[in-house]
């Protein structure tokens, strides 16, 4: 999908469900890293993740961009646009939107890299970062850790 045929898709569903309108801008921002997408309120425009459609889909897309519609039309009604303002928790659960993004982070950085092992009773501990061996001990029995293979 490039940014017209986004352009399209936030206009179809900005008239099929929200029956206003979306007459600025709308395009993609492959810098956003944890966001779905974002509502620029000086300029009214709404850029969105490319991430979102490359992991998750075109569904997840759709209830993002409602996500950004809703904070679109109700800025320029000058209602309560924020994701703490009743209207806009009403407008979102009318819309279907999606509250928040499902996770755009890569696999590899969630993975633990460390794991340690309890001399004693065998619990492991996965860490993402290294510990001292000599400092930390098992938090149920507090026998010695290891680096385990």
């Amino acid at each position: 999908m490039n940014n017209q045929e986004l352009q399209q898709l936030v206009e179809h569903i900005s008239s099929t469900v929200f029956q206003k309108p979306f007459v600025h801008k709308s395009y993609f921002n492959s810098r956003l890293r944890t966001t779905g997408g974002r509502y620029h309120l000086a300029s009214h425009d709404i850029d969105f993740n490319p991430r979102v459609l490359e992991l998750h889909g075109l569904a997840e897309l759709e209830h993002v961009v409602k996500h950004e519609l809703c904070h679109y039309h109700l800025h320029l009604e000058g209602r309560g646009y924020r994701h703490i303002d009743q209207d806009f928790k009403l407008l979102l659960k009318q819309s279907g939107g999606s509250r928040f993004v499902k996770d755009l982070r890569n696999s590899e950085s969630t993975k633990p890299k460390w794991m340690y092992c309890c001399g004693k009773c065998g619990q492991l501990y996965h860490r993402k970062r290294r510990i001292d061996t000599k400092k930390y001990v098992c938090g149920k029995c507090r026998g010695k850790l290891a680096i385990a293979g």
